[in-house]
């Protein structure tokens, strides 16, 4: 199921911002000359549909992908603009930096972002954790939304 969140209600958070300096991470939109690097590690990390998507992302201009580094080494990464206009997604923090906020932090960067190229909604495709989107930004579900963007896809193999 599809996602829709209200990008006129978002707010700066500050105390996420604190907890992302303190725990050295920092959250940036990727650059070009840094492509390969991200899709690969993607693949690695998530696997090969999502690299695809976020080599899609790294293609626009500005890149609709923001990466989270901490100790000049990659553990997160947020696309949007991947599959479809004003969708965000694929986003995944690695399994030993999870916990600390940083989906949270990438996931506000993406929506901002879409907000400042001037959607007033998202749609978060096929949502995996809902708990996570109702609660960090108030995302709500979209009825017959089900099977979305991705229906008839080919299978991935990797």
């Amino acid at each position: 199921m599809d996602y829709l969140v209200n990008l006129s209600r978002l707010d700066p958070d500050p105390a996420l911002d604190a907890r992302m300096a303190q725990a050295g991470v920092t959250i940036r939109r990727a650059l070009a000359p840094e492509a390969r690097l991200v899709t690969d590690w993607v693949a690695d990390t998530f696997g090969n549909g999502w690299a695809s998507e976020t080599a899609v992302a790294l293609t626009r201009q500005p890149p609709t992908v923001f990466i989270a580094t901490r100790e000049r080494r990659l553990v997160g990464f947020a696309c949007h603009e991947a599959i479809a206009r004003g969708f965000f997604g694929p986003t995944g923090v690695e399994a030993d930096a999870r916990g600390l906020g940083i989906g949270h932090a990438l996931l506000l960067a993406s929506l901002f972002d879409l907000k400042a190229m001037g959607y007033g909604y998202a749609i978060i495709g096929d949502v995996g954790p809902s708990a996570f989107y109702e609660k960090t930004v108030n995302a709500m579900p979209i009825p017959d939304s089900a099977p979305g963007i991705y229906a008839g896809m080919l299978p991935l193999q990797g």
